[in-house]
């Protein structure tokens, strides 16, 4: 994952292809009849010597999960056209639970893209003129700064061009990377791209696009309503939901994958994350394949793989019974307890030699349910009572106060409160917060939307508000306000509480 912190987008609004039929699976392309071995070198010396501006253009066969696009049936290296638009809009997280995801595309994950080595890519990426916050997209596939991450930089009602050449074989995600990134990347902004090898994927039967992501809601798991995103839990790691392809049941009951007996099964599995490691696993079934962290390293007959955050992996399996054979990231609480849980049916003969099926019906004997604590010391109780010691000067306030805002403000204000052009404004000789800090206090109490005008700028973003104690925003204010040219002057938790 590129390790740079990117500050937001903005983007245009573009009207992206309509989407391939929802069918299980997308239909395959005939494989080009094979050449003999003087031909083929002949044909990769072509290929290599062409130069870019001489390849033919075509657009990219996308596809919504859990479809997966066809096999490419190119024998050369091509212009692959991708259409990406954001959108950001309220869907279905569980029955009776809404959720503002932020989207490539529409849905979570984004469309799945299948190019060939060697391709080169072209990007046009466009964000909604509704969209509530510039946006961009880094591929994992790319080779290139921030992997196309700041090239796609798009603020609301804009569209961005770049491409890159798919130099390196693999399943990779691609993911929004505008500051703060772990936010975008919560609220859905992931997907996968497969760059092929040039001689292909081993043929199966049916393909299919999987991705985990973890999300962090105001509500429990299961309480009704639309729910906000909770940054604090995201900081913390402590999901509401961990989920397939966007919700709870997106691949289970009605909505499951679909197989018969005898065929081969191949998944193409991402983790968005933003946080969790996924241990992929198919209850009932071994991987024949799996291709590591989605590279060239195969590895056979495996129960369960690691998929990390911001990676992927492709498994293959054969169907040899008939039945439901669920996916589930085994970390099992998240698979029962927080939605992670996607249904493969398969149908056809039985075959009792390689499974019975049940022979007998015993009691199972349950765990207890008792939580179990660990008792602290009166001296340590009163210690956690207390909490972290508090400010008595000015300057201990300043001091505290710089920890909060690298802690919490720095990815978007920057490390000297600069800000983000047409995005965030600056802290640095602010004349908004210089002539009413209390204002201050209401955009990290409350949170900030709408038009403001700083320093004879406009800005029109989104800040949510941050779940910070009345002492932490007493002290990061006070520091801001002692700092890159602001005028001074202390804010105090008593000023916090008053203006609440």
């Amino acid at each position: 994952m590129k390790l740079r912190t990117l500050a937001l987008l903005i983007a245009s609004s573009f009207a992206i292809a309509a989407c391939a039929p929802q069918q299980q699976t997308a239909p395959k392309a005939e494989k080009s009849t094979e050449k003999s071995a003087p031909a083929a070198d002949s044909k990769k010396s072509a290929e290599a010597d062409k130069p870019a501006s001489e390849l033919p253009v075509v657009d990219a066969v996308m596809t919504h999960a859990p479809l997966a696009p066809p096999p490419i049936d190119r024998d050369h290296a091509a212009r692959v056209k991708v259409k990406i638009e954001v959108a950001e809009k309220v869907m279905r997280m569980a029955d009776g639970v809404e959720y503002k995801f932020w989207t490539f595309g529409g849905q979570v994950p984004g469309q799945m893209i299948r190019v060939r080595e060697g391709d080169i890519v072209d990007v046009e990426f466009a964000n909604r003129s509704d969209s509530t916050v510039p946006h961009n997209i880094d591929f994992h596939g790319a080779t290139g700064p921030g992997g196309g991450a700041e090239a796609s930089f798009t603020a609301p009602g804009h569209v961005s061009n770049f491409s890159f050449k798919a130099l390196q074989p693999g399943l990779y995600i691609y993911h929004c990377a505008t500051a703060p990134v772990g936010m975008h990347i919560a609220n859905g902004m992931y997907g996968l791209i497969l760059v092929e090898p040039k001689g292909g994927l081993p043929k199966v039967d049916k393909e299919f696009y999987v991705v985990q992501g973890d999300f962090y809601t105001k509500g429990k798991y299961g309480e009704q309503g639309l729910q906000p995103f909770d940054m604090e839990k995201a900081i913390k790691e402590q999901p509401d939901y961990v989920v397939f392809n966007g919700s709870v049941g997106s691949i289970a009951g009605d909505n499951a994958l679909k197989a018969k007996v005898g065929e081969t099964v191949r998944l193409f599995v991402g983790n968005g994350g933003p946080n969790l490691v996924s241990s992929f696993h198919v209850i009932g079934e071994i991987f024949d394949n799996v291709y590591v962290e989605g590279g060239d390293l195969i590895n056979k007959n495996v129960q369960t793989t690691l998929v990390p955050a911001g990676g992927a992996a492709i498994v293959d399996f054969k169907i040899d019974v008939p039945g439901t054979y669920n996916l589930v990231d085994h970390s099992i609480f998240r698979t029962f307890n927080k939605g992670a849980l996607g249904q493969l049916k398969a149908e056809g003969e039985e075959n009792k030699e390689i499974f019975s099926g049940k022979l007998s019906d015993n009691i199972y004997q349950s765990e207890g349910g008792a939580i179990q604590t660990v008792p602290l010391s009166a001296s340590e109780a009163a210690k956690v009572q207390a909490g972290a010691p508090k400010a008595g000067t000015k300057e201990e306030r300043i001091a505290a106060g710089k920890t909060v805002y690298n802690a919490n403000c720095m990815a978007c204000h920057g490390a000297e409160g600069k800000g983000v052009e047409g995005a965030f404004p600056p802290l640095a000789g602010s004349d908004y917060l210089n002539e009413d800090p209390k204002r201050g206090i209401h955009a990290i109490t409350k949170g900030l939307s709408g038009k403001i005008t700083v320093n004879g700028k406009e800005y029109n973003s989104v800040m949510p508000a941050v779940a910070l104690k009345d002492e932490d925003v007493a002290n990061v204010l006070t520091y801001v306000l002692n700092s890159w040219g602001n005028k001074g002057g202390e804010i105090t938790p008593a000023d916090v509480a008053g203006s609440k």
